[in-house]
């Protein structure tokens, strides 16, 4: 049996192939790895900076430079992506002392953005500035927050709490023109934007420019809270006690004129109801004494009758002697309306309008 021994050499040439094609597929690959890394797409939102071994290269900041473009693979050119939008930044509530010497919570906000570009040189575009001078948005918003709570610890202290807490009226608007706080705000904003020993403003410097700065919430620290709670209390009773003063003040002047008016209509009232009243009697009066002209004894009887009727009842006990007027009705009876003629003059024990009284005397019933 034969057997074939390879010689060195051409061990050595098949080993170097197969390094060959390793090296190859290697650089396969690293160029497909390798070849998204040259493009760079901007989106709208964001800015993008390009740097090459650590030196800004190209800077992409404006509405033109949406879109794709070229750069050299990584890791000689390297991407740095910044949002352009608007970032709110609330960190949390510290405490102040006003100018009169109140402690109080003061909590605020701040709207921010990197600047837009709008110079011409590379270095001196605002987000390369921003980039430079901060990094990243973590690092701005720690410094923000640092020079806010600065600035707004500063401009409380030149308050007094009265004029902080000030309004006009529980409905106080922006149509009332700005209050304490809106005031204090801008004196805050036009601070952070640039410090009276700061040479250049905050816009200049990092690339960061301010859009509004104002106080969230005002509160009173737990200690002192109940405090100023009742002496709020107290001063609003005061001012409850003057309206409701006034309003009594005007209940009773509204009362004094309606009882006046009351009055003198009541008055005139009575005086059209008496003139009436005796206009009445006058012609009642007037009437009677016809009918008593007419017939004077009839209506001599209808007095003596209603006389009975306003005197005598159940019980009423009455003694009058036998010659009163009073008794005549009641011992002679109704007379006659009819009167005798002389010619036919009867005597008095003859006469027929006397025989009733001698029957009842003869009876017994008078006397």
């Amino acid at each position: 049996m034969a057997l074939e021994i390879e010689s060195p050499r051409s061990k050595q040439s098949s080993i170097g192939i197969e390094r060959h094609w390793l090296w190859r597929w290697l650089a396969g690959i690293a160029v497909i790895l390798l070849i998204p890394t040259i493009f760079i797409f901007v989106d709208e939102t964001e800015f993008a900076v390009v740097e090459r071994l650590g030196r800004i290269t190209a800077v992409y900041d404006q509405p033109s430079h949406r879109g794709l473009h070229f750069k050299l693979p990584w890791p000689v050119e390297t991407v740095r992506r910044f949002d352009r939008r608007l970032q709110l930044l609330s960190p949390s509530g510290r405490e102040a002392f006003t100018r009169d010497r109140k402690n109080v919570t003061v909590e605020a906000y701040l709207c921010w953005k990197i600047a837009d570009g709008q110079s011409t040189g590379l270095l001196d575009r605002p987000v390369v500035k921003f980039f430079q001078g901060l990094g990243s948005v973590e690092v701005a918003e720690s410094r923000l927050a640092s020079r806010l709570q600065s600035i707004l610890t500063e401009q409380i202290g030149r308050s007094e709490l009265s004029e902080l807490l000030n309004a006009t009226h529980s409905e106080a608007g922006p149509s009332d023109g700005p209050s304490s706080l809106e005031k204090v705000s801008a004196e805050i904003r036009k601070e952070f934007e640039q410090r009276p020993n700061e040479t250049q403003s905050l816009s200049d410097r990092l690339g960061v420019e301010i859009i509004d700065v104002r106080i969230r919430r005002l509160n009173l620290p737990t200690g002192n809270m109940q405090a100023v709670f009742e002496r709020m209390r107290s001063e609003r009773q005061k001012i409850a006690e003057r309206y409701r003063s006034a309003g009594l003040a005007e209940n009773r002047m509204i009362r004094s004129r309606a009882d006046r008016q009351s009055g003198e209509l009541l008055a005139k009232a009575n005086a059209d109801a008496e003139r009436i009243r005796g206009e009445g009697e006058a012609a009642a009066i007037h009437i009677l004494n016809e009918a008593h002209a007419k017939d004077p004894e009839f209506a001599a009887l209808l007095q003596t009758l209603e006389s009975y009727k306003q005197i005598l009842n159940e019980r009423t006990t009455l003694i009058l002697s036998g010659s009163n007027s009073l008794l005549n009705l009641l011992i002679r009876g109704v007379p006659l309306t009819t009167k005798p003629t002389p010619a036919t003059t009867i005597p008095d024990d003859d006469n027929p309008a006397n025989i009733p009284e001698k029957a009842d005397r003869a009876a017994g019933v008078l006397p």
